[in-house]
């Protein structure tokens, strides 16, 4: 050992200190890679999240969950309720990530969409292909083994009907696209009631029909807003195709047609006072905001404010089946 050099477990003091001034670097760098691989890990996620379309699956949680109470006539078990939503939301992921693998040649000529996971890159068309039908094969064991058969088979059918028979055979072909093709939105509660009762009564065929009339009111206000879009790529939703004013004159009579519908369902299930208060109200105040945007489309306004009709047709629906929910639950 040389002249006044010290040593600390047989390593000499100068390198012992070395070390040590490296190890904030080198921490600090495992910090920063194993944040960005935590990123990658997110962003990759994010982006089959986004394929599965969470909005859509709003109608699923706003419908199925009030269905099952109204078939159950009171609080349905907590545990099949969860495990019929899971599965409905796998089943939904399924369908639209099936679209956007289908679409994704105009999505990505659209402004709309241009974001989507297939059209930036994020998601393979080899690997979105496989997700979606991961989901489908999923969905459908897990409604065969925890929920029942019947449950299964519609919620193959919803999937079926939204990949095949809209996004294969309506949507690019005719401007009754989104009144046929909504169908699959109103599986649900179907699938719903089918998970509670292991049948499918009248009750829930009205509600299957108060969504296929919603629909159309719901959703040609927004295909106005987006109209260039779609006539970008030569897709024949109404309201890229036909003027405001057809459109709203459209969008008010099936707007009358669902709260019609909503009304038989008092006889028929035999629902009490909240419920007929709210289809009844707001199935008026519904028709009322369609008759606003029909008399401002007439009058060539400025501003006919599609998206008000679409924001209203989307707190009605929340609305009566909140009073779906909760009038079953009176009766107790």
């Amino acid at each position: 050992m040389s002249g006044g050099e010290t040593r600390q477990n047989g390593v000499p003091t100068e390198v012992r200190k070395a070390e040590d001034r490296g190890k904030p670097l080198a921490s600090h760098l495992a910090r920063d890679a194993s944040a960005a691989i935590a990123y990658r890990i997110f962003l990759r996620v994010r982006a089959y999240v986004v394929m599965t379309k969470p909005r859509v699956m709003e109608l699923l949680l706003v419908a199925t969950a009030p269905t099952m109470v109204l078939a159950h006539g009171g609080l349905p078990n907590l545990s099949l309720v969860v495990v019929t939503l899971i599965g409905g939301a796998a089943s939904s992921g399924s369908a639209s990530a099936f679209n956007m693998y289908l679409d994704r040649d105009m999505d990505a000529r659209m402004k709309r969409t241009s974001g989507r996971p297939l059209v930036t890159g994020e998601v393979t068309p080899r690997s979105g292909l496989i997700f979606a039908w991961l989901l489908a094969v999923a969905s459908t064991v897990w409604f065969c083994c925890l929920v029942n058969y019947l449950a299964a088979a519609l919620s193959v059918c919803a999937i079926l009907w939204y990949v095949v028979v809209y996004t294969m055979i309506l949507k690019r072909r005719t401007e009754q696209n989104i009144v046929w093709g909504g169908i699959a939105g109103c599986f649900p509660v179907v699938i719903g009631w089918a998970s509670e009762t292991g049948t499918v009564s009248w009750a829930a065929v009205t509600l299957f029909l108060v969504i296929f009339f919603w629909t159309p009111a719901h959703y040609w206000p927004l295909s106005v807003k987006y109209g260039e879009d779609y006539r970008r790529v030569n897709v024949p939703m109404l309201g890229a195709i036909r003027g405001i004013e057809h459109v709203a004159r459209r969008v008010t009579a099936y707007a009358a047609a669902t709260t019609i519908t909503s009304v038989l369902l008092i006889p028929i299930a035999g629902m009490n006072w909240i419920y007929s208060t709210i289809a009844v109200a707001g199935g008026g105040w519904f028709v009322w905001e369609a008759l606003r945007f029909q008399i401002a489309a007439r009058r060539a306004a400025a501003s006919p404010r599609p998206m008000r009709m679409f924001a209203a047709s989307n707190t009605y629906l929340a609305l009566l089946f909140a009073a779906v929910a909760v009038d079953p639950l009176l009766r107790l």
